[in-house]
């Protein structure tokens, strides 16, 4: 397969990303570089807290790869955190053992224009970027990330994580124009961010929107499709050749119009979309990725032949990434992945 300027690629993903159709989908798994993984808590108990994990260029790069030495895994994908674009736009940023991310001011309360922004945070990630491209196999793409403007403002205004991403569904409402300036802080953000890790070395990239299924449809176009399409078409002007994939988690049935308006070359499909219902009602040729249940992948044995095998029916005509439908569990088992992948080798 060819890159949209007629260069072959000998990486099954990246092929895909293009428009490939093999008979067996290239793979990886969101969070397959983590906590399922012994190596990687020996790594964090050594080193302390995720922060400075992250911050630890080599050892960051290390967590990207060591999934990469156990399975055969057609991507790699960057050990960071979506975060790091509210760090860098000037909030404190800190990880409370067993409770997650904490965030200081919450713009519920603050200004945006008490933060002072300091982009050079981003530098240590673009390192582990580079660290990490100067060892993977020529076969394997390389994934970079960020989050979706939605989903980094409802952690900016809260200061952590919500049930219902309730405090920044109130303000958007309350005050669109607040709320709208947060969002586009975070859009001219993460295109930089984006756009320094694809010059260090990443050769795609995937726009995570967790929280986009918490918005009524017209705040989802407002807050989920326009910042991303505005995401897509400034970083597409800047690297033109770069696949970009979008993953709304929860957006179910307002997907298509996620599809065609965000302008992505792929999207991420969570568990609780049926897969015959997405190639259905999605642009024909565009890739999809995912979308196995992580609890799915915990069970084993029949529940993951059954789930494969309907996946890559409804997908067998369509570019097709596979995937979970979100991050795997810290308790799943080795065997269990190990198993995954001889079963969809075996499928095609």
């Amino acid at each position: 397969m060819s890159t949209p300027d007629g260069q072959a690629t000998p990486k099954p993903l990246l092929s895909v990303l293009y428009g490939a159709k093999p008979d067996i989908p290239p793979m990886w798994l969101m969070r397959q570089a983590g906590r399922y993984l012994p190596e990687y808590r020996a790594l964090r108990a050594e080193k302390g807290g995720f922060l400075e994990l992250v911050y630890d260029s080599a050892c960051a790069a290390e967590i990207t790869i060591q999934p990469l030495r156990r399975f055969a895994f057609d991507g790699a994908i960057l050990f960071s955190d979506i975060l790091i674009v509210p760090y860098a736009l000037g909030q404190k940023l800190w990880f409370e053992a067993g409770e997650g991310p904490r965030m200081a001011p919450p713009l519920i309360e603050a200004d945006l224009a008490s933060l002072i922004p300091d982009f050079s945070r981003f530098e240590a990630v673009y390192e582990t970027v580079r660290q990490v491209k100067a060892s993977l196999a020529p076969e394997v793409t390389f994934l970079g990330f960020a989050g979706s403007p939605w989903t980094v403002a409802t952690y900016m205004v809260a200061g952590q994580g919500s049930k219902d991403q309730g405090p920044a569904r109130r303000l958007a409402y309350g005050d669109p124009e607040k709320f709208g300036a947060i969002i586009d802080a975070i859009v001219d953000a993460t295109v930089t961010y984006l756009s320094g890790q694809i010059e260090a070395g990443v050769e795609a990239v995937q726009l995570f929107d967790s929280w986009a299924g918490s918005l009524a449809p017209l705040e989802f176009e407002r807050w989920v499709i326009q910042p991303n399409a505005e995401i897509v078409r400034r970083v597409k002007a800047l690297h033109p050749q770069v696949p970009i994939i979008g993953f709304p988690k929860g957006a179910a049935a307002k997907l298509p119009d996620y599809a065609a308006g965000t302008g992505v070359d792929a999207v991420g499909l969570d568990e609780t979309v049926d897969p015959h219902w997405a190639n259905a009602v999605l642009p024909k040729g565009l890739p999809v990725q995912g979308n196995l249940d992580p609890l799915a992948l915990i069970a084993g044995g029949e529940a993951v032949e059954k789930s494969v095998a309907n996946i890559m029916a409804a997908f067998r005509d369509r570019p097709h990434i596979f995937n979970l439908g979100h991050g795997i569990l810290q308790d799943t088992p080795i065997e269990h992945v190990e198993r995954l992948i001889a079963v969809i080798r075996n499928q095609g």
